[in-house]
């Protein structure tokens, strides 16, 4: 199983970098950025440095959407990273969330986020693609990319999504049951399309903190919690009780839920996030003493999980990073 780091581009983008340089050398294969573009810095810009000051490196968003950039701008984003540093790309897409609410528009629908998609994906690899009625490809492109796009999602139509056209699958929370049941989905659904369902990389991203005080931890990482909710109230108001689409372990902690802050988006302490309870909090992330994290992420490996990216953001950045590229990275080389 990969190990990847996944990180908010807060300035000075010289800390994302470090941490970027730092994990390569502790064995970690990806580093993600969020990409919400005035909450934090622009991360293209900064994924330039990311690949220049590191050797292997697969450097891309977790995740992007077909919003707030035109298709084609993301396509020569991505054809140009690659031709400078050699293809060390990847694209995490989702229709958007606080990108696109923090500037006053809603998320897009999953038809438009796969049609981008395609769009991307066959200028990337310097195909010619149909685009707003015109024939299109990138004519400086000598040399095209498979550039992996993997989405993110919860629902039932965005896991049909994920089986039917994505190379990957990233499960946005590192509880197991829920995992189960979204994978088995996307397999489902991949297999229904005629897809090889092993081809599709099963990834999870969460929030890890190494440490015995449990209570500290959970307090630095209730935000992720809040975070997932928003997408659970997405599906909630769209499905209703539905059990067979909305996992009870999904929908019951949001029943407390009144509001939320995207100004504390991803951050330790969001005030709106109070109503996550602790267990909430052990199921979605990754808490305790090394061996806890070793045993939830064998776990994880065992129901099909290749990729584990950690969300490091709280106040021991530097002690978890260190503590999986010494402990819990080499526990699956």
């Amino acid at each position: 199983m990969d190990v990847g780091v996944v990180l908010q581009t807060d300035p000075p983008a010289s800390r994302v970098i470090e941490l970027t340089k730092r994990a390569e050398g502790m064995g970690y294969t990806h580093a993600w950025t969020f990409d919400s573009h005035v909450l934090w810095q622009e991360p293209f810009v900064i994924y330039s440095r990311m690949l220049a000051e590191t050797e292997n490196m697969i450097v891309g968003p977790m995740v992007t959407n077909p919003g707030t950039r035109d298709w084609t701008v993301l396509a020569s984003l991505f054809a140009t990273l690659n031709d400078m540093y050699g293809p060390r790309t990847i694209c995490g897409m989702g229709r958007g969330d606080s990108a696109l609410r923090y500037i006053g528009r809603q998320p897009k629908t999953l038809q438009t986020m796969v049609e981008s998609m395609q769009v991307i994906k066959g200028l990337v690899a310097g195909e010619e693609v149909e685009y707003n009625g015109r024939s299109l490809r990138i004519p400086w492109l000598t040399q095209g990319w498979d550039l992996p796009m993997w989405v993110a999602g919860y629902g039932p139509n965005a896991l049909a999504t994920a089986g039917e056209h994505a190379d990957g699958y990233i499960l946005q929370l590192a509880d197991p049951q829920i995992l189960e049941w979204t994978v088995g989905a996307v397999r489902s659904a991949a297999e229904a399309a005629g897809r090889d369902p092993d081809e599709i990389d099963i990834c999870v991203v969460a929030p890890a903190y190494v440490g015995a005080d449990l209570a500290h931890q959970r307090d630095q990482l209730r935000w992720f919690g809040g975070m997932v909710g928003n997408h659970v109230v997405d599906m909630v108001n769209r499905y209703g009780e539905d059990r067979d689409k909305v996992p009870q372990a999904l929908s019951d902690y949001i029943k407390a839920r009144e509001s939320y802050d995207y100004d504390h988006h991803g951050k330790s302490g969001n005030p709106s996030t109070e109503f996550v309870p602790d267990d909430i909090v052990d199921r979605f992330c990754v808490v305790g003493p090394v061996e806890a994290h070793i045993e939830k992420l064998s776990l994880l490996e065992s129901l099909g999980v290749r990729h584990f990216g950690i969300y490091l953001m709280h106040d021991d950045m530097d002690g978890t990073l260190e503590a999986y590229g010494e402990k819990v990275i080499p526990a699956f080389d």
